[in-house]
């Protein structure tokens, strides 16, 4: 379908940096360093996935193994990595990804499943991260979230994910103390979040923007949008199935305010299937929700129909593609 997002990123193994739609558009990953191939499906040690994410250097991360890593602690990103799962099946488990402090980071085409023990979740982003693009991963079945973004983390695209037999999905912002959450700023496109309980996302103070995303068989809400959060919400799929109610509002008060308040939902050429309620605040709510062309001029989308719904199908999560040619860094 031509106006489907990335057509080119897959020419060329370094063809993903700097190409993200939305407010991850920024990110290089590991653009300006070397290849390190991935060698063991071993937690730790020479080779392993783990060795070349704490290493200091920019980092262009490919594997020539596939299986299950099983991951003891999280697994701490540093600054300027790719991990890149192209060509690969590769399935982390046992914790998650842990984004601390760090910037210039691309996650492509993983699986995460089954991580296991308090707070843990599949890709964790804080505090203070920056600059981070997450494409074509499959996420499911974590004891916390799949992707939690909170701290002060901004500068984030989420696309083409696949999401399933979860309950708290994704969080953006963790606590309405946490007021330098404000500064949160994320993009969600072309991901499928299939039957998965609520959090689609959940949001606290920050702005996000969400398109061509299709939401079905939700078990509470598909969207919340709590304090002082704004969501733009763009030619998404709503497909609900028991319960009916799309959008939902959390009262909260923010640490440095007086009064509670919720956030705001705009919902503009979005598609509400069986039954699903769109469920809009009445007055100014609407009006108080930032437009993503303040803060990047395009992004592709369609307008969402059957056709959207069967490529997200297909298009979503852990791909079994070729790893694409390597070419030299760029100086």
């Amino acid at each position: 379908m031509a106006s489907l997002p990335y057509a080119d990123v897959d020419s060329s193994l370094r063809s993903l940096a700097g190409r993200a739609e939305g407010f991850g558009r920024l990110s290089v990953g590991g653009l300006n360093g070397p290849v390190y191939r991935v060698t063991t499906l071993s937690d730790d040690g020479p080779g392993s996935l783990r060795e070349g994410c704490r290493r200091k250097e920019p980092l262009w991360i490919v594997f020539e193994v596939s299986g299950v890593i099983h991951l003891s602690s999280y697994l701490s990103v540093s600054s300027y990595k790719t991990i890149d799962g192209r060509g690969q099946r590769i399935k982390l488990t046992g914790k998650g990804l842990r984004l601390k402090e760090c910037e210039h980071i691309i996650i492509c085409n993983l699986e995460f499943e089954g991580g296991r023990g308090h707070d843990v979740d599949g890709i964790q982003i804080k505090p203070n991260a920056r600059h981070i693009w997450i494409d074509r991963c499959s996420l499911r079945d974590y004891d916390d979230g799949l992707i939690d973004i909170t701290r002060q983390s901004t500068d984030i695209t989420i696309s083409r994910c696949y999401f399933t037999q979860h309950d708290k999905t994704m969080l953006i912002g963790a606590d309405p103390s946490h007021i330098g959450d404000r500064c949160i700023r994320v993009t969600i496109h072309h991901c499928f979040f299939d039957g998965t309980r609520q959090r689609h996302p959940r949001v606290r103070f920050g702005k996000v923007h969400l398109y061509n995303n299709y939401t079905r068989n939700w078990g509470i809400y598909a969207v919340c949008a709590s304090v002082e959060s704004q969501i733009y919400s763009q030619c998404n799929i709503y497909e609900a199935r028991q319960k009916k109610k799309t959008f939902e509002y959390y009262t909260e008060k923010a640490a440095d305010m007086e009064g509670a308040k919720s956030g705001s939902i705009r919902s503009e050429g979005d598609l509400f299937l069986n039954g699903a309620q769109a469920c809009l605040l009445t007055g100014a709510s609407e009006e108080c929700v930032f437009h993503p062309s303040e803060f990047y001029p395009t992004w592709t989308m369609e307008a969402p129909s059957d056709s959207l719904k069967d490529i997200l199908h297909i298009c979503t999560g852990w791909q079994s593609i070729p790893r694409p040619a390597e070419q030299k860094a760029t100086a």
